[in-house]
C-alpha cells in the first residue's frame, strides 16, 4: 500500500462524471486517494462511483453545478470538513462550443460561450478549494487545456481563447499560490481517441465536421486530428488519467506553473 501515489489524499473532481473526469476518478481511486467527484448528471456520476466502490476504492458524489460560485463554495467547505482538509482538485467540466464558423458568421454569444463558461468554472473551483489546501498541507490544482490555446488555424476564435485564457489562469495562478505550497498545473490533451465511445461532448462536438467528410466521428479523429500529431496518434483516456495522478503525487512536486503537453506532439512548445 505505501508505494501509491495518492495514498490518503482528499480529491475533488468536478466534471467526475465525463469521460475524462471519470477517467481520473478511477485512477486516482485505485492511487489510494478519498476521491469525491461533482456534476450536474447524477446517474454518470453514479456509474463511475459504482466502479470505484467495486474495485475497493473510497468514492463520493454530489450534485454541483461548478457555474454556480455559492454551491462550488458549500460543496468545497463540507468535503473539506468530512475529509479534513482538501489535496487536489480537478476541473474536468466540458462547454459544449462552436468549431468551424469564421468570425463572418459567428455571434458573440457563440464566441463568449466556452470563454465565459470553461473560465467561470475554472475560477469558481480554484477559488473555493485554495483556502482548504496549502499552509503545512501541500495542494495540487489541475486544469485542463487545449492545443487550440496555440494554434493559429481559422474557425476556432472562441475555443482558441478560451483553451489559452486556461493556460495563462493556472500559470498565474501557481505563481500566486506558491508560498502556500499549492501547485498549480495545465494539462493539454488534443481529442481524446477512446472519448466519444465513452460518452464524451466531443462526440456531438466533432459530429457536423465528420459528416462533411464523409465520415464517421471515429473516423475524423483517427484518420484526421491524429494526423496532425507528431506521433500520428491521439492520447487515450488512460494516459490522460495517468497522468494527472502522476503530477498530483509528491513525485512531481517541484511540478508547477507549466502546462504538460499530452497532445501526441499537436503542438510542441
Amino acid at each position: 500500500m505505501s508505494g501509491l501515489l495518492l495514498k490518503d489524499k482528499n480529491a475533488v473532481i468536478y466534471g467526475g462524471g465525463g469521460a475524462i473526469g471519470g477517467a481520473v476518478a478511477r485512477v486516482f481511486a485505485r492511487e489510494g486517494a478519498r476521491v469525491f467527484i461533482a456534476g450536474r448528471t447524477q446517474a454518470k456520476l453514479d456509474a463511475v462511483a459504482r466502479d470505484i466502490a467495486t474495485e475497493g476504492g473510497a468514492v463520493e458524489t454530489a450534485r454541483v453545478d461548478v457555474l454556480d460560485q455559492q454551491a462550488v463554495a458549500k460543496h468545497a467547505d463540507a468535503v473539506a470538513a468530512a475529509a479534513g482538509g482538501i489535496d487536489i482538485a480537478l476541473n474536468a467540466v466540458s462547454v459544449m462550443h462552436d468549431q468551424g464558423t469564421p468570425l463572418a458568421d459567428l455571434t458573440l454569444d457563440e464566441f463568449m460561450r466556452p470563454i465565459d463558461g470553461f473560465l467561470r468554472a475554472l475560477f469558481n473551483t480554484s477559488k473555493a478549494v485554495a483556502p482548504h489546501m496549502g499552509r503545512g498541507r501541500p495542494g495540487v490544482i489541475l486544469t485542463l487545456s487545449e492545443p487550440g490555446s496555440k494554434l493559429a488555424v481559422g474557425g476556432i476564435l472562441g475555443h482558441a481563447v478560451s483553451a489559452a485564457g486556461k493556460e495563462a489562469f493556472a500559470r498565474v495562478l501557481a505563481a500566486e499560490l506558491a508560498p502556500d505550497g499549492i501547485r498549480v498545473i495545465g494539462i493539454r490533451p488534443h481529442a481524446v481517441a477512446d472519448a466519444p465511445a465513452a460518452g464524451s461532448y466531443t462526440k456531438e462536438l466533432f459530429e457536423a465536421t465528420a459528416e462533411a467528410s464523409g465520415q464517421s466521428v471515429q473516423e475524423f479523429l483517427e484518420s484526421g486530428l491524429a494526423q496532425g500529431t507528431l506521433l500520428k496518434r491521439l492520447p487515450e483516456l488512460s494516459e490522460i488519467a495517468e497522468t494527472a495522478a502522476f503530477l498530483a503525487s509528491d513525485r512531481a512536486r517541484v511540478v508547477t506553473g507549466t502546462t504538460v503537453n499530452l497532445s501526441g506532439g499537436a503542438l510542441v512548445d
